[in-house]
């Protein structure tokens, strides 16, 4: 039977190489891929029953090339962010520039988690969960005691400590990404790199030459291993989808489906705000779901906002026209500030949630408000990464002084739910990059147009 079973998978993917041969979008690739993979994912299920050998046997293989690709992504995440953000940078004219369009895309991002927190919350009350009696198995016991340990080391780092740590003493190891504040230190890498080159061009223009063609010569090689990835995309996605559904437990997600429902109504809710910007920001909303749609697709397969760095990066510039400045930065950034799923949604809900099983009640104002405001200032830093969301997690409810074990109460649908989180992760990001396009561009066109009307007086 596990012949039989990957003779289905290699037709299903020669398939998409007829597809690509015959130049249709990459857009209807990725989608016969997720409707392929889901149904093969719940006809092996059907047919064997989950848990089967058969199952696990043809899921070694698929892993082939799900795990494969996420393992090339994650390769190529590190150089990616490094080469983006120094590239980005040396295209703008001065420091000055850098400082009002990284200025522009934090706020935007802090600000859009800010209303994912509220959005979150207001689910959890509405969907009236608690926390209160809730089940806990073997699995989920054991979650727990883990993340209580996880605790116990984040805690032991000071805030002052934490933002201390930001800065790499390492620089090789920084690129490694094992730490827990590797992404943010080689965003303050890439930044430091940046800026000096820019500096330099100020009074040693053919040194800062020099080196911006090394950085654009580094970044070619980059790109040219994310047109790769490209490539194979629709093929991991029918994989990822495909082992997904041939592995959940149904009754485990039947157990919390009101937590569910919860979460992906503040995700869909969350991703109309998205929309609500996009159209305020001049931009057709059905425009932008369209050419979003192949990227988030991948990040709701995925499960990972940084894997999915190439994908937005590439969307945002050859997609939507955004700048490669602006559409790097923004990325970038998305995968480690603001992500209104993992970082904005999911805490907000946890928290509400949590918060009756030590007497403190959910519905008052102040406990909403100052819910609110840490979720979106423990934001910073979340690593766009699977487990991004427990550490968010840790963050808010530990300063919320809320207990932390009961996350592992949730181990069963963290899969089901990181998928929309880390979509709408994704398409907070590239909705980011539209809006900061348009406040730098209006702003530029500004400023231009007063310097002519000075020239004129």
């Amino acid at each position: 039977m596990l012949i039989l079973n990957l003779i289905i998978v290699l037709l299903l993917f020669a398939g998409l190489h007829i597809m690509k041969r015959k130049e249709v979008s990459f857009g209807k690739r990725i989608l016969f891929g997720l409707f392929a993979g889901i149904l093969y994912g719940a006809g092996l299920q059907a047919v064997y029953g989950l848990g089967a050998d058969v199952i696990k046997e043809t899921v070694s293989w698929l892993n082939v090339v799900a795990n494969g690709y996420i393992h090339l992504l994650k390769l190529i995440v590190t150089p990616l962010i490094l080469v983006s953000i120094i590239t980005s940078i040396l295209q703008l004219k001065d420091i000055r520039t850098f400082r009002t369009t990284g200025l522009t895309i934090i706020g935007i991002l802090l600000f859009t988690t800010l209303i994912a927190a509220g959005i979150g919350a207001a689910s959890a009350l509405g969907y009236g969960l608690s926390a209160v009696g809730m089940p806990a198995g073997d699995a989920e016991l054991g979650a727990a005691q883990k993340i209580e340990t996880k605790l116990q080391g984040f805690q032991a780092a000071s805030i002052q400590e934490q933002l201390i740590n930001i800065i790499p003493t390492n620089v090789f190891h920084a690129l490694t990404g094992q730490g827990q504040a590797d992404t943010l230190s080689v965003v303050f890498l890439a930044a430091v790199i940046g800026l000096s080159i820019l500096h330099i061009r100020q009074y040693r223009p053919e040194s800062a030459e020099f080196l911006q063609k090394i950085v654009v010569y580094g970044q070619d090689i980059v790109m040219e291993v994310v047109e790769f990835i490209l490539r194979i995309t629709p093929y991991s996605v029918l994989a990822l989808i495909a082992k997904f559904i041939a592995t959940s437990n149904v009754e485990s997600i039947m157990k919390l489906i009101s937590f569910v429902a919860a979460s992906y109504t503040a995700i869909l809710a969350m991703f109309l705000v998205h929309l609500l910007l996009v159209a305020i920001g001049k931009y057709n909303p059905l425009d932008y779901i369209r050419k979003a749609f192949p990227v988030l697709s991948f990040a709701f397969t995925s499960r990972t906002s940084a894997g999915t760095l190439p994908l937005t990066t590439h969307a945002l510039e050859h997609d939507f026209g955004i700048s490669k400045g602006i559409a790097n930065l923004s990325a970038s950034f998305g995968i480690s500030i603001g992500q209104n799923g993992c970082a904005g949604v999911y805490p907000a809900m946890l928290a509400v949630m949590i918060a009756p099983t030590v007497g403190i009640d959910p519905f008052t104002l102040p406990f909403l408000l100052k819910l609110v405001v840490i979720t979106a200032i423990g934001s910073f830093g979340i690593a766009g990464v699977g487990g991004g969301a427990t550490f968010a997690a840790l963050v808010v409810l530990s300063t919320m002084g809320l207990p932390v074990g009961l996350v592992g109460l949730l181990i069963a649908i963290e899969p089901l739910i990181d998928m929309g989180r880390t979509a709408l992760n994704v398409s907070d990001a590239m909705v980011t990059a539209l809006l900061t396009q348009r406040i730098i561009g209006e702003a530029d066109a500004a400023e231009d147009a007063l310097g002519e009307a000075r020239a004129e007086a």
